[in-house]
């Protein structure tokens, strides 16, 4: 009887084990993680886990009064390498314009003393965690 129990016990732990680490979630594949990245890189310089949350076929389009330049991820990468540890002079505040299952578009605002950048950046659910896709900055 005594072994009975501690089969029992001992099976009832492992499946309570099993089932904690099955509710588990990695915190790299949200879409919190991914935009905060984007955010610490972007006003801080900080570059840790970025090259992981853009996507590879990830877009950033900045309108300048009427010109409109486009980056691919590459290039983004080395500017934000060039620019490593750098920190911005800027209050940084976000907001969710729209989320779904599928996809959420933020809202970056960068208040200067003298002007507003305002990131307008789209995270998607691509089945391996939430990543960056587009990026469009406005300028006021």
């Amino acid at each position: 009887m005594k072994t009975l129990k501690s089969i029992v016990l001992g099976l009832a732990l492992l499946v309570i084990c099993g089932v904690a680490k099955a509710n588990t979630i990695d915190e790299k594949t949200t879409p919190n993680y991914a935009i905060n990245t984007f955010v610490d890189a972007m006003t801080r310089g900080k570059l840790a886990g970025l090259d992981g949350v853009l996507d590879k076929t990830a877009e950033f389009n900045m309108l300048r009064g009427k010109t409109m330049l486009s980056f691919g991820k590459n290039d983004m990468l080395a500017f934000f390498k060039e620019n490593k540890n750098i920190e911005q002079s800027c209050t940084t505040s976000t907001s969710i314009v729209e989320s779904t299952p599928s996809v959420t578009i933020v809202k970056v605002s960068m208040k200067y003393d003298s002007f507003v950048r305002n990131n307008y950046v789209t995270i998607a659910n691509t089945g391996n965690g939430w990543k960056i896709t587009n990026v469009y900055s406005v300028f006021k």
